[in-house]
């Protein structure tokens, strides 16, 4: 057996093709994608950096308008990449275009780069749109600024592959918001996006410690102001296993065709 077939080579062509027409896909509906969120993060600052900041002390020495930026950039990092993930392979199962896309000589991977790729890319640009508009309403600093980026990507990427597992699963779409909405958003509010939960009384903080957002929310924040709920390490390392669990759950997906081929 020679190597070539052993190793087929990569379709880099597949992986574009996939990338490109989903990327197209958000250029589309750009106002939906891009200016309702800035709109949104700018009520935020509104209603809690104006509003509520103003009555409320820094929070670990940063004033609380900037405290919430990446609280803010999480929240919104978390359900755009759900969203874009889930639906782009769920839009294919839907009208039964999935089937071309299985029989393509694309592999498993590649189709999982390409779907998961585009969603984690929009999901980063409009984290970084996000941050441009918190810089017109309050003083951001980024301490380290590689770390974020690597927050940033490898959050995108974690969720997307969440969502992507979402849109398999999900039988309609009411089943593509169910998780987004009834999930995700409350533990995100409840993971210390717009407070730090050292100001909750011991109790409630421990249980906290068990919402696995709040791991994610802290290691940004740490990457903006140095300062963490909980250890950096902790929160890499939670975020890795979050990965990690996601990409075996994509590679059972692919090996026993759930949901694909029937």
């Amino acid at each position: 057996m020679s190597t070539a077939t052993r190793f087929p080579a990569f379709n880099r062509q597949g992986v574009l093709a996939i990338y490109r027409f989903e990327m197209a896909r958000a250029r589309r509906t750009l106002w939906q994608s891009l200016v309702t969120p800035v709109i949104t993060t700018s009520l935020y600052f509104v209603v809690f950096g104006a509003a509520i900041g103003s009555r409320m002390s820094e929070v670990d020495g940063v004033a609380y308008g900037a405290f919430i930026v990446p609280g803010l950039m999480m929240l919104a990092l978390f359900t755009e990449s759900l969203s874009n993930a889930s639906f782009g392979i769920y839009l294919p199962r839907f009208t039964g275009t999935i089937y071309e896309v299985l029989s393509a000589p694309v592999s498993p991977l590649e189709m999982v780069l390409g779907y998961v790729g585009a969603a984690a890319t929009k999901s980063v640009i409009l984290g970084l749109v996000i941050l441009a508009t918190a810089t017109f309403f309050v003083p951001v600093r980024i301490l380290h600024p590689g770390w974020m980026a690597a927050f940033l990507v490898l959050t995108a990427t974690t969720f997307s592959l969440f969502g992507f597992i979402i849109g398999i699963w999900a039988k309609g779409f009411e089943q593509l918001q169910f998780i987004p909405m009834l999930v995700i958003t409350p533990l995100t509010f409840l993971g210390g996006a717009f407070y730090s939960i050292d100001m909750l009384p011991g109790a409630w903080r421990t249980f906290s410690l068990f919402n696995p957002v709040v791991y994610l929310i802290s290691g940004f924040r740490w990457s903006f102001y140095g300062t963490a709920d909980v250890g950096v390490a902790l929160s890499l390392a939670m975020t890795l296993a979050f990965f990690c669990l996601c990409l075996a759950l994509v590679w059972w997906i692919f090996r026993t065709g759930y949901r694909l081929k029937s």
